[in-house]
């Protein structure tokens, strides 16, 4: 028997999938990327946006059309109940996985591990429907954590990245995530390196940048979710935070970590934007640090606070607003990128046929030699391409 996995989203919904297809491969099953060698469909959906969802359900519309025998199961952060025409089989299929092994991580075709370590939920912001379909934070045991860690590290992965749906939340056995991290840099050591998900500004990411400046195997990449520029916006959000935790922990990252790649996720056009709030969310892109973004319109979910607003900014002008940071954060990545020529990075090489990857601080980097899967490998800069694509040499493999 044969499944196929389509994944949509965010890196949680990724290691979810891994996970998933551990487990069958763990009772025997086989994996394709073909559909037409499937016995078995597994769609893990994603809502965050319209436009997601809509890649999300013309998938499942492709596969029911042209596979009308072969069950789909459908999870993640989507509406499953509305696709009436998975058929009844499935559940007969599914209860055969019933007794899969879930805390033996089969090795799967990833040149990285994923790592969940939390799920769910405790705030409420005003556009954001994850909570409908993952509900209240809860974290995996400590104990389960590190046991899975030491899997991976088994199956010969050389990089870990630690996911969640919101990763400040973590908490088990009165550690926290500064302290989780801490745990696994101990661990892995120089077998793998840690790479972090996303963090919402505040005291917990704070910690967690010294705890990420304090081991050389954890990745100088930090991913901070930001939406806007301007605090009138942010209360909009009800998000927990403000423009000054922003930029403390945009500053306080750079201090003790000068090569930092530094992420952000920003948002257009929310119902009551103005020019203003606008050029205050271009104003923080362009004064602080950032290498990397994460720029999307607004998009009306429905079932949330925000779809209900008043204020609509109409769509032609979210997408202008966004093209706009869009410029502005190519031109700051590629500056970042710069930096890095004739300088060695570190990457884990992904490609089966050629040196190909990414370095701790999040840039796409290749050389003209040859390195085993999965390797880590040094390469020596010699040219930075416009798209901030790094190219060099080998100097050392392992």
């Amino acid at each position: 028997m044969k499944i196929c996995f389509e994944t949509f989203g965010c890196r949680l919904n990724k290691a979810e999938a891994l996970q998933m297809e551990a487990e069958y491969l763990a009772k025997g099953w086989e994996s394709t990327d073909k559909h037409k060698d499937a016995d078995l469909f597994v769609v893990r959906g994603c809502s965050v946006t319209a436009r997601a969802q809509r890649e999300c359900e013309r998938m499942i519309e492709h596969l029911r059309r042209h596979y009308p025998s072969v069950p789909i199961r459908i999870c993640g952060c989507i509406e499953a109940e509305k696709w009436k025409f998975v058929p009844a089989a499935l559940a007969a299929m599914s209860a055969k996985i019933s007794a899969a092994a879930r805390d033996t991580p089969v090795p799967v075709r990833t040149a990285r591990a994923y790592l969940k370590v939390q799920d769910g939920c405790n705030s409420a912001c005003t556009f954001c429907i994850v909570p409908k379909f993952r509900g209240k934070s809860s974290s995996v045991p400590f104990a389960e954590v590190m046991d899975k860690t030491s899997r991976f590290l088994d199956a010969g992965y050389r990089e870990i990245v630690v996911t969640g749906c919101n990763l400040a939340l973590y908490a088990s056995d009165g550690r926290r995530l500064p302290d989780l991290l801490s745990s696994l840099a101990e661990l892995t050591g120089e077998r793998a390196r840690i790479r972090l998900g996303s963090l919402e500004p505040g005291a917990c990411a704070q910690e967690t940048v010294q705890a990420m400046a304090s081991h050389a195997n954890v990745c100088r990449f930090l991913h901070i979710s930001v939406q806007s520029g301007s605090n009138r916006i942010l209360q909009a959000m009800r998000r927990s935070y403000g423009v000054n935790d922003v930029e403390e922990l945009a500053k306080a990252a750079e201090k003790v970590m000068p090569s930092l790649g530094l992420g952000c996720d920003l948002m257009t056009g929310f119902p009551g934007e103005s020019e203003l709030d606008f050029r205050a969310t271009k104003g923080l892109l362009k004064r602080l640090p950032f290498t990397n973004a994460h720029i999307f319109p607004y998009s009306e979910r429905p079932g949330t606070v925000a779809a209900g607003l008043g204020g609509r900014v109409d769509k032609a002008i979210r997408s202008l607003r966004a093209h706009s940071l869009a410029e502005l954060a190519d031109a700051k990545r590629l500056k970042f990128a710069q930096k890095f020529f004739g300088r060695t990075v570190e990457v884990i090489v992904e490609g089966t046929r050629k040196c190909e990857g990414w370095t701790g601080e999040y840039l796409r980097c290749r050389s003209v030699g040859i390195a085993e899967r999965r390797s880590l490998v040094k390469i020596f800069v010699t040219k930075v391409h416009h798209d901030s694509t790094l190219e060099g040499r080998i100097v050392t493999a392992k």
